[in-house]
């Protein structure tokens, strides 16, 4: 998007837009795998649905919503469980992708392109709201999660995955892959822009110290049901994205919180 409203947007959304329009078409051919699956697996680490329980079983009658929902696989997996699902997305080129699979696959969505901290629809609209490297790692957590928590209806449920903290504390400063060593100061984060990194540049993104998690949450008005610490299967080898599996098979690479709305 351009004119107007993209300048109005803030900074890192503006910038976040481009970088995922810049790199769609990077990201098809996970999206038809996905879409193609009814058995979900999640993160960078492919972690089975059996082990972390990301989604309700039978989701019949719920209205849910993917906050970031890229090619809107984790959103067709929902709708196969029963629910009426709405994806939101910063990225028009993910949309464009999420559509095609849409028709592809006779899945009725509803597909938004907008901006996970503000979406565009009444207060109380959902049963459930999720989000993988969505709006958990691109939105700013003071923004995103008061606006999920205003999407929820009381006893709605938020489930999120999302990079954690000990790895973004290991990860150096020019984008190179993590190491066994503390980097850049735990305390006080929140933003990481790897812009203008040397090494595999890319967009501005959000982490917080799991403390600062667990406050957060409870200054919106979130109860913490669970939180999971996904460790890369002992059976994989290599590198996903700056992060190798023998780093992530002894130390957390990823988190996943699961909270509820009083």
């Amino acid at each position: 998007m351009s004119g107007p409203d993209s300048e109005q947007l803030p900074e890192h959304v503006r910038a976040n837009r481009h970088h995922w329009d810049e790199m769609a078409h990077e990201w098809v051919a996970l999206g038809e795998r996905a879409w193609a699956s009814d058995d979900p697996s999640w993160g960078i680490w492919s972690v089975p649905e059996t082990e972390l329980a990301m989604l309700p079983v039978d989701m019949s009658g719920l209205d849910a919503i993917e906050l970031g929902c890229g090619t809107a696989y984790v959103s067709a997996w929902m709708a196969r469980r029963g629910a009426t699902v709405t994806g939101i997305d910063n990225s028009a080129a993910q949309l464009a992708t999420a559509r095609g699979l849409m028709a592809k696959h006779g899945i009725e969505l509803t597909l938004l392109h907008g901006n996970a901290e503000t979406v565009p629809v009444p207060d109380g609209s959902f049963d459930f709201a999720i989000n993988e490297y969505g709006a958990a790692i691109w939105c700013d957590p003071e923004v995103w999660l008061r606006e999920a928590h205003r999407l929820l209806r009381p006893g709605g449920r938020l489930v999120f995955l999302a990079n954690h903290p000990l790895a973004m504390a290991c990860a150096p400063e020019s984008g190179a892959h993590v190491g066994d060593r503390l980097v850049r100061p735990y305390f006080g984060m929140h933003t990481l822009d790897w812009r203008d990194v040397e090494i595999d540049p890319g967009g501005v993104n959000f982490c917080l110290p799991i403390s600062e998690w667990v406050a957060l949450f409870h200054r919106i008005g979130f109860t913490i049901d669970d939180l999971r610490e996904p460790r890369a299967p002992e059976s994989t080898r290599g590198v996903q994205f700056f992060i190798d599996a023998e780093w992530a098979q002894r130390w957390p690479s990823e988190l996943v919180w699961k909270v509820r709305r009083h």
